[in-house]
This record gives C-alpha cells, sequence and structure tokens, in this order.
C-alpha cells in the first residue's frame, strides 16, 4: 500500500495512478480533501486497486498519525510512503516573512518528518518499506526561494539519514529532485509573474537538454522504480530528473 502526500494532482496524482499500475493499493492525503476522492476514484476506476483519500495538514502530528492509522485501517498496511506536499512562498530574503518560512518549512521539513516518522513504524513491522521525498533542483540554490530551496535542501539530507537508519528493516529511502515540470503549479508561478504559462514553458524548455519540458509522468516512473523491489540496493541517494545534468 502506498501513501502519496498531496496526491490530489500534478506529480502526486500522477505518482498515485503510476504506483496503482504496479498493483499497489493507494491512499491520498491532500488539503483539498474533494481533489483527492476525486483523483482516487479515478485511479481505481482505471487501475482496479483500492483507494482511500484522507484530509490531513502534514505539518500537524495529531493530524498525521490519525491518518496513518486510518489508512492501515482502511486499506491494510504502509509499505511506500511518497513525501510530496508542498507549497511555495517566493520571495526574495529582503522580503521574505517569518512566516513566509515557517509555512514552507512546515509543510515540506516537518511534514516529511512527522509522515516518515509514523509510516515507518508500519514498515519496520514488516521488515519492508519505500520512503521517496520530492526535493526540486532549487536545493542547488534558486533566486527568491530561500525558504523552499532549504527544505528541498533538507529533504536530501533527510533521505540520507533515515536511509541509514532504517536500512536494517528492509526500507530504502531516497530523493528525486525534478528540474522544471510542467504543472498546475508551474503554471500558476508564471501567471504570478506575469507570462503566459506556454509561452514560458517553452521559454525554459530551451534551456533543458532535452529541449522538453518535464511532465508528472516522468518523476512518477523514476518514484516507481524506486519503490519497487528491483530498487532494493538502492538507498541514501539523490536523483535529479532534470532532462539534463543539474547536480
Amino acid at each position: 500500500m502506498a501513501l502519496v502526500t498531496g496526491g490530489a494532482r500534478g506529480i502526486g496524482a500522477a505518482t498515485a495512478e503510476r504506483l496503482a499500475e504496479d498493483g499497489a493499493a493507494i491512499a491520498l492525503c491532500d488539503l483539498d480533501l474533494a481533489g483527492a476522492e476525486a483523483t482516487a476514484g479515478q485511479i481505481a476506476s482505471r487501475c482496479g486497486v483500492k483507494t482511500a483519500a484522507v484530509r490531513a495538514d502534514v505539518s500537524k502530528a495529531d493530524e498525521v498519525e490519525r491518518m496513518v492509522e486510518e489508512v492501515v485501517l482502511r486499506l491494510g498496511s504502509l509499505d511506500i510512503l511518497v513525501n510530496n506536499a508542498g507549497i511555495t512562498r517566493d520571495n526574495l530574503i529582503h522580503k521574505m516573512t517569518e512566516d513566509d518560512w515557517d509555512a514552507v518549512a512546515g509543510v515540506h521539513l516537518r511534514g516529511a518528518f512527522l509522515c516518515s516518522r509514523a509510516a515507518q513504524r508500519e514498515m519496520v513491522k514488516r521488515n519492508w518499506g519505500r520512503i521517496v521525498n520530492l526535493s526540486s533542483v532549487s536545493a542547488l540554490g534558486n533566486r527568491g526561494q530561500t525558504n523552499y530551496s532549504a527544505a528541498k535542501a533538507g529533504l536530501q539530507g533527510m533521505a540520507k539519514t533515515l536511509a541509514i537508519e532504517l536500512g536494517r528493516y528492509g526500507i530504502t529511502a531516497n530523493a528525486v529532485a525534478p528540474g522544471f515540470i510542467d504543472s498546475e503549479m508551474t503554471r500558476a508561478t508564471a501567471v504570478r509573474l506575469g507570462r503566459d504559462p506556454e509561452e514560458w514553458k517553452e521559454e525554459r524548455a530551451r534551456e533543458i537538454p532535452v529541449r522538453r519540458a518535464g511532465v508528472p509522468r516522468d518523476v512518477a516512473n523514476l518514484i516507481a522504480f524506486l519503490c519497487s523491489d528491483e530498487a532494493s540496493f538502492i538507498s541514501g541517494q539523490v536523483i535529479y530528473i532534470a532532462g539534463g545534468p543539474r547536480a
């Protein structure tokens, strides 16, 4: 069974569907419960697997604990965790507020910590598990994203440490770091910058060696591999998926 946070849309939804294609039961966590329920229903219809949708704020410990308990009760286990939930509050450092910092750090770092802590208890019982953190090329630094870049870099360190601590229990932990992915979030960023989303995508694609923007399915395919038995000797790694070398 796979739990994907931030699973209502974008990379989260694509990852959930890809894991379902491999036969995994799917639980989607999102603040947008209606969106998560709709995506869960579509996955159940297309892939014929059990699904569940749960509303939870991953930055709140009590909600995360209840979420994991509910998911295990409804689907029977928790074998795969994809820490995908994320937000942006971009601004230059002299304009960035403490609330901007706390909000991004809370969802990305605290959220991944709380979810991983709760999920590993179930994985240890079965001596098998997979944890994948969604990082970003922004972990290498990106103008206007002090909070986001720091959080994404932190998720890489978290994955490496989880790999060291949990490996003896048959649990692997890795981070994937996407580059430019054509998604609702990046299109919203384009609009916020006063740009046409399609023109912005084409402009960004010209900077990518493979000459196209990524799509959520590209990231989902990598995550599915890392969650498979074939990837059992891959742990504590950060894999950049950006259409070219970025690290």
